[in-house]
C-alpha cells in the first residue's frame, strides 16, 4: 500500500516538490472513499478542505434560479478541487459533487495553511500551484461559455 506523499507526487499540481514538502502535505491528508451523487462542497460553506481525485469524476456546478445545477466542468483523476480554503474568505463558489463512485485524498485546508505560515516557502511553492490550477478552471469556463453562447452578433 503507498502511502499518501507517494500518492501526491503523482498528481500535477505536486509534481516536483521536496520530498519534505510532500511529508508535510500529507500530514494533513486522508484517503476518502465517496458514492456517486455525493456532494463535496457547496457555494457559500466554509472552505476547510481541499481533494486529490485519485479514482473517478467529479464535476464543478453552479447553481442556476429556474435552471438548477449547471455543469461547468468535470475533473478526472490526479486533478486537485477545490483552492477556496487557500484563498480568503475561504468560501466555497460552487458545488462539487462525485460523478460516479471516487476515491480521493482529502486534505484539510486549516492544517495546511498553519504549515504554510510555519514555512513561507512551502505557502509560495501552493500558492503559485493553486494559482495556476486557478487560471486553467478560469479558461476552461471561458471556453464553455463561448462554446454555450456562441459569438454574440457584431454590433452595427
Amino acid at each position: 500500500m503507498r502511502t499518501i506523499d507517494e500518492l501526491i507526487a503523482e498528481a500535477p499540481t505536486f509534481a516536483g516538490l521536496d520530498q519534505a514538502y510532500l511529508e508535510l502535505i500529507a500530514g494533513c491528508g486522508w484517503n476518502q472513499q465517496l458514492t456517486a451523487g455525493t456532494l463535496l462542497m457547496r457555494a457559500g460553506d466554509a472552505a476547510d478542505r481541499f481533494f486529490l481525485i485519485r479514482h473517478g469524476l467529479v464535476t464543478l456546478e453552479l447553481y442556476a434560479p429556474g435552471l438548477g445545477p449547471l455543469q461547468i466542468q468535470t475533473l478526472d483523476e490526479g486533478e486537485v478541487v477545490g483552492w477556496s480554503w487557500l484563498f480568503a474568505p475561504h468560501r466555497w463558489q460552487l458545488d462539487c459533487r462525485a460523478v460516479g463512485d471516487c476515491r480521493l485524498v482529502t486534505f484539510d485546508g486549516a492544517c495546511l495553511r498553519g504549515k504554510c505560515q510555519e514555512d513561507h516557502e512551502l505557502g509560495y511553492q501552493l500558492m503559485s500551484r493553486f494559482a495556476a490550477n486557478v487560471i486553467d478552471r478560469l479558461q476552461e469556463t471561458r471556453i464553455q461559455l463561448v462554446d454555450v453562447y456562441g459569438r454574440a452578433p457584431a454590433s452595427a
